[in-house]
């Protein structure tokens, strides 16, 4: 299409039972636009809100991965899914608390073992326990019974480990219990140990080093913790199983509630009725129309109005959105568009344009077979990726269009990851088999590496770039005359620099230099050819103020008039001239390729077979000099595309950018955290 979609704006009154199914209904199949306006968050968005905060950090801590919009399974939550939601985030929550409470218990038995430990080599007296950095150690006498008592009470503020029976120190005989907390958490348990009755264990002054009954315990607790760490760890591993399907159907069913709540929020409601109004391509009006009927029974009144009858749009206060409808190839080059802005409503679609010279001058640029080959391997493999196809899918259909390119090129240059030899036997054959004279390349990047080469060869060849710099400049200027004259802005189209003005001085000029090129010579009438044109740039805007009646003639007198007819008109032959010449810059990257894979392919040809050391060398040089052109010299190539398209062909009619068609959609990020 050479135009964006004509768009339709409908008008819409529901009754209230049936609004939330008729807003399901638009956000599944995201073909309205609603007006832009502030929202208010209700009670009921604010407890949706909440559940999708559980839901989405019971995802988190399960791993399960969050689609960024809702799928066609998602409907809105009724009693059962909120009942569900609730027991899942409800046991992710206690495994949550288990899974911290033994990792804590963990962490202060690892640290009790090894301040423990490294006291027991120090063959130092045990009363000097007591001036360990990390613990307070307690060892005595506890009834059993109030074991389980003592452990709820001090939870994880200590560690508690009953001792086995010391024959080696019968001080310590009895129901043993020994107790370590951090020193800040002395007083709680003394006066916790207090409360249960311990009683001290006397341990001897000139007892070294520390009980064995106590690493040994320690060593069994942590043992005992991991397991039930691991028991713990397989819970959240079933749980993630058997809830991961339904955590993401809840997702999605409460996103799309919360969307819902969102988007009525800013409609005019009745007591009985909604009614509100958004633009719909003209080709879905239909589609859209009929669905709402047969959902509602017929219980909903649709208006529809084209973009001229809507008073906003004929005041200009308000844009048409703008929708494209393309094919998959030239979608893929639309974020490229978008990027830079949106065309007015109604104005020429640049996009088929971008996508096919976007294509043609990066092959221009990167001509490598192989290299090529690469990059159409990197475009399939995101389609075919779910984890990258999320995060690059705009990036697939251009890396699969260039990569088709520059294999195209490089079957040309005969170049194959640099190699200029690999392709010399079937170009010979095709050549010879089309034309009867066999050639080893069809074109010569590098015409005086080869025997006999001139470099006439690459001065055509910047010839051709800078022709396609002249086709660019011509169709910006063609797009921009018919969208000044589709908006009625006959002024601009006409008299301007990018007007029908300036085009016939370029055109006027462009075909002096193709005289002069062929051997002939300027003529007195080219005068004329080039000074009229710049005479209606000159003269432009007194010319239509006349014409149309506008007084004073001079709006801003007579010197400013004249300053800014000189500027004018300066920046006009300037910008013509940069605009075209920019295009060398095409032939300039392409020889540089050609010279950077050469010297490549020279030192692997020279190392190659030497020796075992020069083999492997020459197996490395290619392998990185290969790397190096497609990453850095891929980007580079690809800046320039991009900087071409903006500054030579985009300025030319992007002076008013549009709107883009943002179809109200159930999107994750319509979620306030």
């Amino acid at each position: 299409m050479l135009r964006p979609r004509k768009m339709r704006y409908l008008e819409l009154t529901v009754m209230k039972n049936d609004m939330d199914a008729v807003l399901e209904y638009l956000g599944k199949r995201a073909a309205v636009q609603f007006p832009v306006s502030a929202s208010a968050e209700s009670q009921k968005t604010a407890n949706i809100s909440s559940i999708m905060e559980k839901l989405r950090n019971t995802a988190a801590y399960l791993s399960i991965g969050i689609e960024p919009e809702s799928g066609d399974e998602a409907f809105l939550p009724g009693e059962e899914d909120q009942a569900l939601a609730e027991n899942i985030c409800m046991a992710a929550e206690l495994l949550m608390e288990r899974e911290s409470q033994a990792e804590r218990e963990k962490e202060r038995i690892c640290g009790a073992m090894e301040e423990t430990d490294a006291f027991s080599r120090m063959n130092a007296p045990f009363s000097d326990l007591e001036h360990l950095s990390y613990l307070t150690l307690r060892i005595g006498r506890l009834d059993p019974k109030n074991l389980s008592a003592l452990r709820e009470s001090l939870q994880d503020r200590a560690v508690i480990i009953p001792l086995e029976q010391a024959d080696t120190d019968a001080s310590l005989a009895g129901e043993k219990i020994f107790a370590a907390s951090s020193r800040k958490g002395r007083f709680a348990l003394d006066s916790q140990l207090n409360k249960f009755s311990f009683e001290p264990a006397a341990v001897p002054a000139d007892y070294k080093g520390v009980p064995s009954q106590i690493l040994s315990g320690l060593k069994t607790q942590l043992a005992q913790t991991e397991s039930k760490l691991e028991i713990i760890r397989n819970e959240k591993e079933n749980l993630r199983n058997n809830a991961s399907a339904g955590i993401k159907r809840l997702i999605s069913s409460w996103q799309t509630a919360y969307a819902i709540e969102e988007i009525k929020s800013r409609f005019t409601v009745t007591d009985s009725v909604y009614h509100f109004s958004g633009w719909t391509p003209a080709d879905r009006v239909k589609e859209i129309t009929g669905g709402l009927l047969e959902l509602t029974g017929g219980r909903i009144a649709i208006r529809t109005y084209s973009p001229h009858e809507v008073p906003s749009i004929r005041s200009g206060s308000e844009k048409v959105p703008v929708s494209m409808k393309h094919g998959a190839f030239v979608k893929g080059f639309e974020p490229l568009v978008f990027s830079y802005g949106a065309p007015l409503y109604g104005t020429i679609d640049p996009t088929p344009v971008v996508a096919f010279f976007f294509t043609i001058i990066f092959g221009i640029m990167f001509g490598d077979a192989g290299q090529g080959a690469v990059l159409l391997i990197a475009g399939i493999l995101i389609k075919k990726i779910p984890g990258l196809s999320a995060k690059f899918a705009n990036f697939s259909t251009p890396l699969v269009a260039i990569g088709v390119s520059s294999m195209i090129m490089g079957f040309l240059a005969g170049s194959v990851f640099t190699n200029e030899k690999l392709l010399t036997v079937p170009t010979m054959a095709l050549t010879g088999a089309i034309t009867g004279h066999p050639v080893e390349r069809i074109l010569h990047i590098l015409p005086m590496a080869e025997e006999g080469g001139s470099i006439t060869k690459l001065l055509y060849f910047f010839g051709f770039t800078v022709c396609i710099g002249v086709i660019i400049n011509s169709l910006g200027l063609i797009i921009n005359i018919y969208n000044r004259f589709t908006l009625k802005k006959y002024d601009a189209a006409i008299f301007s620099k990018t007007g029908l003005a300036g085009m016939l001085m370029f055109w006027y000029a462009l075909s002096i230099a193709v005289r002069l090129l062929l051997g002939g010579s300027f003529q007195l009438y080219d005068f004329a050819g080039l000074l009229i044109p710049l005479f209606f740039i000159f003269f432009g805007p007194v010319i239509w103020r006349i014409i149309s009646g506008k007084r004073p003639v001079l709006e801003e007198g007579l010197f400013l008039f004249i300053m800014e007819g000189f500027v004018e008109v300066l920046e006009t032959v300037s910008n013509y001239v940069s605009n075209t010449v920019s295009f060398l810059r095409v032939g300039a990257f392409a020889l540089s390729h050609a010279v950077l894979s050469y010297i490549v392919f020279r030192f692997t040809e020279d190392l190659a077979f030497s020796s075992v050391t020069g083999t492997f060398s020459a197996i490395l040089i290619m392998l990185l000099g290969n790397s190096i052109i497609i990453v850095l010299e891929g980007m580079i190539v690809a800046i320039q595309v991009i900087r071409l398209q903006y500054y030579e062909f985009f300025n030319k009619f992007f002076i008013e950018t549009g709107v883009e068609f943002a179809p109200f959609r159930f999107k994750i990020k319509n979620i306030k955290n």
